[in-house]
């Protein structure tokens, strides 16, 4: 039996198992990606946005080049009930499960349901019956995404949360701060409050995802991360053994990416405007935003991503509903099977493009190369697919009650930014 083979008896998720039993798709928990990461030090796993199939497929492959552990997640903006994506939260691990077997991937990969809104307290009792469905459909990984409430809101809602329906196995990531560039950032205090308030009630996440700085979507600006706050928000809670989530990355070069891979305890970046607009054929910067000509429309390189033809169709269609910059990622459910109903060459030069941006990204920014075998190595010592928490309760819960957390959380000020869609 090959190392890999002994990864997949052990390894794999259960509702991993359950669903698809004949798999050779390493599909893991979001703990093993993590862990992988801290273990290899300054290294950060690309959590790739799938919001079509051709960046499912170049994300990958390029991970397999790069022997590097992979996580493939979509929003709950992108693909739930409301979805603008054709992959969803339903279908996503199909789709990750399905093409891993194709291209032979062997690199462990986690399937994360990325921002699951909580925007008011009446979001939480339908989120309970909602959430045993992503894993009844196969996600390892989730995150869940309170912010949009005042602190002590968060807090209760993400306890009430965690505590009944995820399950003790999977990936968890947390979030302060909605993420709105320089408007509201997140505070030490207010993450302390948090991880702290989260720690007495036995929750452990691997991943808290701030307001540092940056933006979802396309960026103009080279405002960005703001590495020092991460640095000191990831200082204050080393003790809590939680990692950094970074969100936005699209907007932001690579030079501050490394930064933040060497200077701060982040190991998981999603990537998600900048590989649709690649997939699609794009011209694109260092930041991964997609370049504009001087009327402010974007430039498609000819013969790369979709046919000329195909992308004149999805043009024409943003413009009858008045779809302009970043509301061009709502083509991507309309258009989705036109996609793939192009040439097997078209449809292998999108994926090639998103190959290509992600594998530079993993090996030459976020030092993510190799970490498949460290993960695998991490399946090995755990035994089973639950390598179990990071960290261990230290706060006193008689200290956390609901009463308490209320009042701890009068030193916070309500006022999170300008109102806005920032659920990507």
């Amino acid at each position: 039996m090959t190392t890999f083979d002994k990864a997949l008896a052990i390894g794999r998720a259960p509702n991993v198992v359950k669903l698809f039993p004949n798999s050779r798709a390493l599909l893991v928990s979001g703990k093993f990606i993590d862990l992988a990461m801290l273990k290899k030090g300054n290294a950060i796993c690309i959590a790739t946005n799938g919001r079509n199939q051709f960046v499912i497929r170049g994300a990958l492959k390029a991970a397999q080049r790069a022997n590097s552990a992979l996580i493939v997640e979509i929003a709950r903006s992108e693909g739930g009930t409301g979805a603008y994506c054709a992959v969803n939260l339903w279908n996503i691990a199909r789709q990750v499960d399905s093409i891993c077997n194709e291209l032979n991937i062997t690199v462990p990969v986690a399937v994360h349901a990325d921002h699951y809104g909580i925007k008011k307290e009446s979001d939480i009792a339908p989120a309970k019956a909602e959430i045993p469905s992503l894993f009844d459909a196969g996600i390892t990984s989730i995150a869940i995404d309170a912010s949009h409430m005042p602190d002590d809101q968060n807090l209760l809602a993400s306890i009430a949360i965690i505590k009944t329906v995820v399950p003790d196995w999977a990936g968890l990531e947390t979030e302060v701060g909605e993420i709105k560039g320089k408007e509201g950032l997140s505070t030490v205090a207010e993450a302390l409050f948090l991880i702290q308030g989260l720690n007495a009630h036995d929750i452990f996440p691997n991943w808290i995802a701030l307001n540092n700085g940056t933006t979802h979507g396309i960026q103009a600006s080279d405002q960005g991360i703001s590495v020092e706050l991460t640095s000191d928000i990831h200082i204050a809670l080393e003790k809590y053994k939680v990692s950094g989530a970074q969100h936005g990355t699209s907007g932001n070069n690579s030079d501050r990416l490394r930064e933040i891979a060497q200077k701060t305890r982040t190991t998981k970046a999603n990537v998600a405007t900048a590989l649709q607009m690649i997939s699609w054929g794009l011209e694109v910067n260092d930041y991964g935003n997609a370049i504009l000509d001087s009327d402010g429309n974007f430039i498609k390189v000819k013969g790369e991503g979709a046919s000329e033809s195909v992308w004149q169709e999805m043009i024409q269609y943003a413009q009858e509903k008045g779809w302009k910059g970043g509301n061009f990622k709502k083509l991507n459910l309309p258009f989705e099977n036109k996609l793939l109903a192009q040439p097997k060459k078209i449809r292998d030069r999108m994926a090639e493009r998103v190959e290509s941006f992600a594998y530079s990204m993993m090996v030459d920014v976020f030092n993510a190369q190799d970490t498949a075998d460290i993960a695998i190595d991490l399946i090995f010592q755990a035994g089973n697919h639950n390598p179990g928490p990071k960290a261990s309760r230290i706060e006193d819960p008689s200290e956390w009650t609901k009463e308490k957390i209320m009042e701890r959380a009068k030193q916070f000020s309500n006022v999170k930014g300008p109102a806005g869609n920032y659920d990507d």
